[in-house]
């Protein structure tokens, strides 16, 4: 029988949903919220042009989870309380006029927070790094952050489940729980960010627990059919050179212990848009396909995932089943469209993708790459 082949066009499903195809727009800091965290007008353009541009499925940036300790970053949006839902609402109801899905990133900075100067973690280590805040000079250490004791947990466990309600009130097709890029959960599954002697450090079986945890609190307190995937990397906003040590023993660890909950997806990511660097291992395998062998749901591949030879390699060699684009799709929201239409792209300028950019400005770097040779 003659084997298919797998493009980024194909209608998969995700937990028993139709997309229009394989591509998802990663999640971007974009810092445009109201100082309150309330998602603009704005925010619902944004996010209104990847639907329309063709991407089957769009994933937030990350959104703060309670108004304790979650937030990191000044005009980060919230989903904490009704305003907030709210504001989220109106984004949703544009993105769905396109039969798009939106799934809303739930996020808790833990130690890697921009406003709170003792900020909760796993344990009190102080994380590498500078951090730059709104009344900076120049960048600064990231303050000594509290190790997290037992409120600690029943409280951040407490504002995921509440986010995630408030999500599916305002319409979110699901959640994604944010276990990337040096954040909260992150810090726990890295060993020098997690001390702790009870039984959530140690082994990598210890170091998932609390997600786990908190992943089953949201599943249990939603309606079946609403999406609750998981996204994990290996590097950190904020330690860009980290991998996780062992390897491809590691990544088997880790995801075998995720295998157990099977999370709706799990989105893979490559920071800096660099796959081959992140993602594969000096013994041929790699992270996506070792997640592949284990998991039943699906796997979103990131990471330079604009080369479509390399994205269909992926999905053809049963290490992805969908692909995340970040990058690329800043330049050129309509990029799925312009893409099976076989039309330029706007090229990729650096300035586009800083995570300090306000919406305004990356229209603005994006309507002068359009108009000169700037990209």
């Amino acid at each position: 029988m003659e084997t298919i082949s797998k493009t980024i066009f194909d209608s998969p499903e995700i937990h028993g949903r139709k997309m229009a195809n394989r591509l998802v727009v990663a999640p971007m800091t974009r810092v445009s919220a109201t100082p309150e965290g309330v998602p603009t007008q704005e925010m619902a353009d944004y996010y209104e042009a990847f639907a329309a541009g063709g991407f089957g499925m769009i994933i937030t940036e990350g959104t703060y989870t309670d108004e304790l300790f979650s937030k990191a970053n000044h005009n980060q949006p919230g989903m904490a309380n009704d305003a907030h839902m709210h504001g989220w609402k109106r984004v949703v109801t544009a993105v769905h006029r396109h039969h798009a899905l939106i799934i809303n990133q739930l996020m808790h900075g833990g130690a890697l927070s921009e406003i709170h100067e003792e900020p909760v973690a796993p344990s009190a280590v102080q994380p590498i790094g500078l951090r730059v805040t709104d009344n900076a000079v120049s960048p600064s250490p990231f303050p000594m952050p509290r190790a997290m004791q037992k409120q600690d947990f029943e409280e951040v466990k407490a504002g995921y489940v509440r986010a995630a309600l408030l999500a599916y009130e305002a319409g979110f097709d699901g959640v994604e729980l944010h276990a990337a890029n040096g954040y909260l959960f992150d810090q726990f599954i890295t060993p020098h960010t997690n001390l702790r002697t009870d039984e959530y450090g140690g082994n990598e079986r210890n170091r998932l627990r609390f997600l786990m945890e908190v992943y089953q609190a949201v599943k249990a307190a939603l309606p079946g059919a609403f999406i609750v995937g998981i996204r994990v990397s290996e590097s950190k906003v904020n330690d860009l050179t980290y991998r996780w040590p062992g390897g491809s023993e590691t990544a088997l660890r880790i995801f075998e212990v995720l295998a157990e909950i099977d999370p709706d997806y799990l989105h893979i990511a490559a920071e800096g848009g660099r796959w081959e660097r992140e993602c594969r291992y000096p013994d041929g395998t790699s992270s996506n396909s070792i997640a592949k062998s284990l998991l039943k749901s699906p796997v979103i591949a990131n990471g330079g995932m604009h080369d479509v030879t390399l994205a269909e390699t992926l999905l053809n060699s049963n290490a992805a089943d969908l692909v995340s684009i970040g990058r690329a799709a800043i330049a050129s929201p309509d990029w799925p469209k312009r893409v099976a239409a076989g039309e330029p792209v706007v090229p990729f300028f650096k300035e586009l993708i800083k995570p300090s950019l306000t919406l305004a400005h990356t229209r603005r770097v994006r309507e002068q790459c359009n108009a000169s040779a700037l990209c």
